[in-house]
């Protein structure tokens, strides 16, 4: 669509939380004439114990859906506006008119997905005057179905004609609509998919994803002491991370640039000289790290059934499956022996059903035995490198057993894109940190 180089950039809730950060972002567009689409998300905290206006948002929601006075919480979010724009000092911009079509509209009981969606939007109105660009409301030209569901294809069809009628311009994330004209928004760190959506559309060379980070770290920094930054990471890679925890992208974002074969820079609005992340659709194995990143999550329960001469009975395991699908269950794994078949899922499909799903598994798969055993956290260690280099899996099994760590379980794709270990939850960051030590560039 485009003939000169085009890069789409979104900026997070900390990039936008207040006048200073707005001057840095703007900054950066400034800086490359190849930035000509930015996506704003709603301003974020400006510093601990603050509050992201989004949440502000969904307080007035709550109180006005229930017929309470929230005229204390809308002020301030009005009041976060006005002092971005009068730091900013563009005094001759107000939105005086929509703070009271917002308020309006609370108190007529509009929508939760509606009031939400306003904090992108007013951000983007700002950051639209003091760029000068052109402003294109995201209920224009981003659609989802009577389902809800995301109509990928309208979207892109009428987001690229509108993007060739604007040389530059500011689209809001978050949000887009319904068929009947309602507001209908993605999950929460939905500016993230509304960044794709408009890079695919655009065509663009590179998709930036501002933040308040200076990549995607190849551990949690919550459990490891100062990861390394990931310089560079595959879409596949990237969502086996994300899938598992970690949490720099929205991972649903990945798929919109993911389609265009379109790269993701990871880049931090605070250090804008540092190279950040670039994810891309493929790279060879090759030198470097083993290993890309270690992500993880507990909350996980296994699901054990034994029955002897299980592997010469036909249609055991679809049994059990469908036991599963009956009860809407998803499930992660299935290490399985010759006589025992193991099912991982997330606790929480259990929650209030245990009963039923045991007396289930005993009527439909008629097992010796079934046993429900929870407290279980996976680990996932991700790398297109562990392909080409033999030994991985003793290395991580060995680190695991040196930290006293019993091994509950051990999965590896045959990709050898990635080895997924479960471990107790008491065992969970003992285990994490020496795996990311065995494999750490020294």
């Amino acid at each position: 669509m485009q003939n000169q180089s085009t890069k789409v950039v979104k900026f997070g809730g900390s990039s936008l939380a207040d006048a200073g950060q707005f001057r840095k972002a703007a900054d950066i567009v400034r800086s490359d004439p190849a930035r000509r689409y930015v996506v704003p998300s709603a301003p974020g905290k400006r510093f601990s114990g603050d509050d992201k206006v989004t949440d502000l948002l969904y307080s007035c929601y709550e109180k006005a859906s229930h017929g309470e006075g929230f005229d204390d919480i809308f002020n301030v979010i009005c009041q976060r506006y006005n002092d971005i724009i009068s730091e900013l000092g563009i005094e001759d911009y107000s939105l005086d008119g929509e703070f009271t079509y917002i308020r309006n509209a609370l108190l007529h009981k509009a929508g939760r997905d509606y009031v939400a969606s306003r904090g992108e939007y007013m951000n983007a109105r700002i950051l639209a005057k003091y760029l000068d660009y052109d402003f294109i409301d995201a209920a224009d030209v981003i659609f989802f179905g009577e389902n809800g569901a995301f109509d990928a294809e309208r979207t892109n069809k009428v987001l690229a004609q509108s993007l060739s009628r604007h040389e530059r311009a500011v689209i809001p994330g978050f949000y887009g609509s319904m068929p009947n004209d309602t507001i209908k928004t993605f999950s929460r760190g939905g500016s993230d998919i509304t960044g794709a959506i408009v890079a695919r559309a655009a065509m663009a060379d590179l998709y930036e994803n501002w933040t308040d980070v200076s990549g995607f770290l190849a551990a949690d920094p919550r459990i490891v002491d100062d990861p390394a930054v990931i310089d560079v990471i595959t879409y596949r890679e990237l969502r086996e991370l994300s899938y598992m925890g970690a949490t720099v992208l929205h991972e649903d974002s990945i798929f919109p640039v993911r389609f265009a074969a379109i790269p993701i820079n990871i880049r931090n609005t605070n250090d804008p000289d540092a190279p950040g992340t670039m994810i891309v659709p493929r790279a060879e194995p090759g030198t470097g790290r083993v290993i890309t990143g270690v992500a993880g999550k507990k909350g996980f329960s296994v699901i054990t059934l034994e029955k002897d001469m299980m592997n010469s009975e036909v249609g055991f395991g679809r049994r059990v499956l469908e036991v599963l699908e009956k009860e809407d269950i998803s499930f992660e794994h299935l290490p399985s022996g010759i006589d025992t078949m193991s099912v991982i899922l997330n606790t929480h499909y259990l929650e209030g059903r245990r009963e039923q799903i045991l007396s289930a598994l005993c009527k439909y798969a008629a097992p010796d035995t079934v046993q429900i055993e929870d407290d279980l956290a996976l680990i996932a260690v991700v790398g297109r490198n562990m392909v080409k280099n033999k030994g991985t899996a003793a290395k991580l099994v060995n680190a695991i057993s040196r930290a006293g760590v019993n091994i509950r379980m051990i999965d590896q794709g045959s990709s050898e894109l990635n080895i997924i270990v479960a471990v107790s939850c008491a065992d969970y960051e003992i285990a994490f940190k020496a795996i990311y030590e065995a494999f750490r560039e020294k």
